[in-house]
């Protein structure tokens, strides 16, 4: 690196500092307010789940989780989200492709669509899939026909879990896609790469970490997910319900210990997601640290 460029980032530094340095009592407010905010509502409710749960002892709780409804729910939970996972890696890798790679009419209606999920709500997208797949739905008649089922049943939690997390990746890829611009891909191309080999060899090794923190986001929010899966679900007990709905069913039965045990589960599964996606932003920091230097 040369000197001027070294100088260069030094000046730019300083500036940044000055631009941004306050009065110390200032930052500290700042920072007590965060601290305050956080413990109330994340800290806070997160140790009253874990308290709740263990309340009547480790006995208690293991059992809670190991009941075959428990079972069940964990195990449908597990299936939503390694079916829709896979789905969306293909369509945000698909989509951001093509909306980053070509120009076509469409293509900011295309982008809207892809947002669509984060302004319906969750119950409308299920009773959307009801009145599709729905015994007195559009396609209910032919469905009960040939003997199949969507609603009240796995097929339609999984479409509902898909619907409600398809924009992730694409919208992490999208953004990253952009900024690396075509130049790579060219080049790859005049060098007689094929598509396939540019796709695997030059574009998603660059875009990586996004792909990796959308597959997270995916993941967390399948697992989490409650409005559009219980439309669809039918609360059938040890078939239909996830594990949110489980929590839900419990809670109205006044069974806390039970619930607040289920829901530890979806808590750990939180951290978990949260530890993940901390891990990705420092890995990505240092790679972008590495390529700067």
């Amino acid at each position: 690196m040369s000197s001027s460029t070294q100088l260069t980032k030094y000046q730019s530094k300083v500036s940044s500092k000055r631009a941004t340095a306050e009065p110390t009592w200032i930052r500290w407010t700042l920072i007590a307010i965060v601290l305050l905010f956080l413990g109330l509502f994340l800290f806070l409710p997160l140790a009253a789940v874990f308290t709740e749960a263990l309340r009547k002892g480790y006995g208690a709780y293991l059992s809670a989780l190991a009941e075959p409804d428990a079972l069940s729910a964990i195990k449908l939970t597990f299936i939503a989200a390694g079916i829709a996972l896979p789905l969306n890696l293909v369509f945000g890798i698909a989509a951001a492709w093509v909306i980053t790679k070509f120009e076509f009419r469409g293509k900011s209606l295309l982008i809207t669509l892809i947002d669509l999920p984060f302004a319906v709500s969750p119950v409308v997208a299920g009773l959307i899939y009801v009145l599709v797949f729905g015994l007195q739905g559009w396609l209910g008649g032919w469905l009960s026909d040939h003997d199949l089922k969507v609603i009240f049943a796995i097929p339609g939690i999984v479409l509902a879990t898909t619907f409600v997390t398809f924009p992730f990746v694409a919208r992490e890829l999208i953004p990253l896609m952009q900024a690396q611009g075509k130049d790579e891909e060219e080049a790859a191309l005049v060098l007689g790469a094929s598509g396939w080999q540019i796709l695997w060899k030059v574009t998603l090794p660059n875009v990586k970490w996004g792909l990796l923190y959308g597959f997270i986001l995916t993941n967390a929010r399948a697992m989490g997910e409650f409005g559009a899966v219980s439309v669809v679900s039918g609360h059938i007990r040890g078939m239909t319900n996830t594990l949110p709905l489980h929590v839900e069913i419990l809670y109205n039965e006044y069974n806390y210990a039970a619930a607040f045990a289920v829901a530890s589960v979806l808590a750990l599964l939180a951290l978990v997601t949260l530890a993940l996606k901390s891990y990705i932003e420092w890995q990505a920091t240092r790679a972008a640290a590495v390529v700067d230097y």
